[in-house]
């Protein structure tokens, strides 16, 4: 039998819990692969390294990968002396949530529909203690579904996007709707982060555009956003998400963690963060 998640107890812990987050970040993309949570993941990084608390939720239910890239597989959710059971703590000024820290291994999937996934995005806000956040950062599944749109539904208000893509113009035909979805739901949109931006030749430092194209810079110009970031094909940026490092930190003088940096910077001026 299902619990009831609207009781005057429940709906209070929700608004509770919200009401601990200064901010509220989404990071969408149109399609899978081109690098989203590796953004979600380093902008968390990044923003904590900075000073900031911050939370990372992942509502890709199907395909959960922050805890990889955070180094935090096989551990449970945390417990409060006893009472709600708490986030993830990464370390002091970052804490995450995915569903990977609730199921038996990595190998499990999850098959659930529409209204079993609202469900429990709903209960990772409302039945787990998040602590005080300077910011919230939420790491969707591709495209403009269930996932994305419980999570609009269940914050309330979310503050910014940030939307993410690979250069090719087909890629930018699915970004281009969730810059359509965002702007449906009244989500301001930070910006764009355009990855696999260029690769840097090893022998001769020349860029090269490996996956050609104009679709950021269009997109941009048709929805009258800005570029934030063009991160580029870096192997470091692979090795250290499945290391569970922070790129960010580690190659910190690299093209790429500057690039991040960027949109941190241009993200926290537009979303007014303070520490």
């Amino acid at each position: 039998m299902e619990r009831d998640l609207n009781t005057p107890d429940q709906l209070k812990m929700l608004e509770d819990n919200i009401g601990r987050i200064k901010k509220k970040l989404i990071v969408l993309s149109g399609k899978g692969g081109v690098g989203k949570s590796t953004v979600a993941v380093n902008m968390a990084y990044g923003f904590a390294i900075s000073g900031y608390k911050v939370g990372i939720l992942d509502v890709d239910l199907h395909g959960p990968s922050i805890v990889k890239m955070l180094g935090i597989e096989g551990i449970g959710i945390g417990n409060n002396e006893g009472e709600m059971p708490t986030p993830v703590k990464v370390h002091d000024n970052l804490h995450a949530l995915s569903i990977a820290s609730l199921l038996p291994g990595p190998d499990e999937p999850v098959i659930w529909r529409g209204p079993a996934k609202m469900g429990v995005i709903k209960q990772f806000m409302q039945e787990i203690e998040w602590p005080e956040l300077d910011l919230l950062v939420i790491d969707c599944p591709p495209g403009t579904g269930d996932e994305p749109l419980s999570a609009v539904q269940i914050l309330k208000k979310i503050d910014g996007a940030v939307i993410v893509s690979t250069p090719q113009d087909v890629a930018f035909l699915d970004a281009r709707k969730t810059i359509s979805f965002s702007q449906k739901l009244n989500i301001p949109i930070l910006g764009i982060i355009e990855n696999m931006s260029y690769l840097t030749c090893p022998h001769c430092n020349k860029k090269v555009d490996v996956f050609k194209g104009s679709g950021a810079e269009k997109a941009a110009k048709d929805f009258d956003l800005d570029v934030i970031a063009k991160i580029p094909l870096d192997t470091n940026i692979m090795e250290t998400g499945d290391a569970g490092r922070p790129y960010i930190y580690d190659y910190s003088k690299k093209d790429g963690a500057k690039e991040f940096q960027k949109a941190i910077e241009a993200v926290a001026e537009k979303l007014d963060i303070h520490k």
